[in-house]
């Protein structure tokens, strides 16, 4: 009797969170708290967004969106991904920020057979032989995002460059690209602690070096912190700063004039023509009061992808393989320009030089300056055995 009883119990729980006929239940892991919540935020306001666009379903079907935060570790990321399968019985996970919690979380996703639609962290291992056919990203390898500003320092006549990033997967993914297509000296590459505060001593070294510019990977708070401070030692107008994921839409507002003149390299800038990028410009700044950053941009093309993908299965994931090729169609207008995925899942996409300028209000903007890499793909497709 207590066993039929537990087996009840247990049926009754699985039929709870088991999704109702018709909808779509998608787990959505970010970081929504400290340095890096403001990251966490746009990448969850722009997938709703894009939710909203596509009449409030996605596919054609009801969805139900769990938000979870994971603290920016990778422990409490595992945690909440089996939590997402085991319990809320999730049929997809999107989002995540940073590429420690994606290389703890990537592996219980996948191998649970559940779609994984990645919309910024991209660590190199699972672009190359850690490649999954449940997993897709609509942002970029980590090594791919800043090889155009390896070979914008080169293009720019950059002959002697200082680089520091923070010690994880990215910062280092972030070096290995700004190495492999720049052309001249990389002085010294320093890697400072994940959330660092303060950065006089980082700054004051770089100096000493003597450097034609200093090209940084600093993601969230950590950029607020080094750019206000590198511009409070009085070194932007003397010392190029270079970054990618530094200077961006959710730390400009922070920084204002203290980044103009900065040059970065991106996917994607708020200023791009093209139709549906004037669209979802206009609807995210209406709604959330906001600019969206790439971050935003990458997650509100993951929602527009799961729409395509979900309508080319009439709304169903019952044929896993059927719905992974629509997923690599890429059936949508992307606002970050021409799209289109690699052999590993990963986009091929344009890179585009991105000044920070004063606009006609005098207020710090981002704007494009042209196009450093067109149909760019990373470097470790080839690795990956997936047809």
């Amino acid at each position: 009797m207590k066993r039929a009883l537990s087996l009840a119990a247990a049926l009754a729980i699985a039929l709870a969170a088991a999704p109702a006929a018709g909808e779509i239940k998608i787990g959505f892991i970010a970081t929504f708290s400290g340095p890096g919540a403001a990251l966490g935020q746009d990448l969850y306001d722009a997938f709703m967004l894009g939710i909203d666009h596509a009449g409030g379903k996605l596919g054609g079907q009801t969805v139900e969106v769990i938000k979870e935060d994971d603290q920016l570790k990778p422990e409490v990321g595992v945690q909440i991904a089996r939590k997402l399968i085991e319990k809320d019985r999730v049929q997809i996970v999107t989002g995540v920020i940073f590429s420690n919690v994606m290389m703890a979380i990537h592996k219980p996703i996948t191998d649970a057979g559940i779609f994984f639609i990645g919309s910024n962290a991209g660590p190199t291992p699972l672009t190359g032989k850690g490649c999954s056919p449940y997993f897709f990203s609509t942002s970029w390898n980590n090594d791919s995002l800043h090889e155009p500003m390896g070979k914008l320092a080169t293009d720019l006549g950059y002959k002697r460059v200082y680089v520091l990033a923070p010690n994880y997967q990215a910062g280092k993914d972030a070096v290995s690209g700004f190495k492999r297509y720049f052309k001249g000296q990389v002085l010294d590459e320093v890697y400072t602690q994940v959330n660092q505060p303060d950065y006089a001593a980082e700054i004051a070294q770089a100096v000493a070096a003597k450097p034609d510019a200093v090209y940084v990977f600093y993601p969230g708070g950590m950029g607020i912190n080094f750019v206000r401070q590198y511009q409070q030692s009085g070194l932007i107008g003397k010392i190029p700063l270079l970054s990618t994921a530094t200077i961006d839409g959710t730390t400009l507002p922070a920084l204002k004039e203290a980044a103009i003149g900065a040059i970065t390299a991106s996917p994607y800038s708020p200023d791009l023509d093209n139709p549906q990028n004037k669209r979802f410009v206009a609807d995210f700044r209406k709604k959330y009061g906001r600019t969206p950053s790439w971050y935003a941009a990458q997650s509100y093309d993951a929602a527009q992808l799961l729409d395509s993908a979900l309508r080319k299965v009439n709304g169903s994931l019952a044929n896993k393989e059927a719905f992974r090729a629509a997923l690599k169609a890429a059936d949508f207008k992307s606002v970050t320009g021409p799209f289109r995925f690699n052999t590993n899942q990963f986009p091929i996409r344009d890179f585009y030089r991105v000044d920070v300028v004063k606009d006609a209000s005098g207020q710090a903007a981002f704007a494009v300056k042209g196009t450093v890499f067109k149909d760019h793909a990373d470097n470790y497709s080839k690795e990956c055995a997936l047809k």
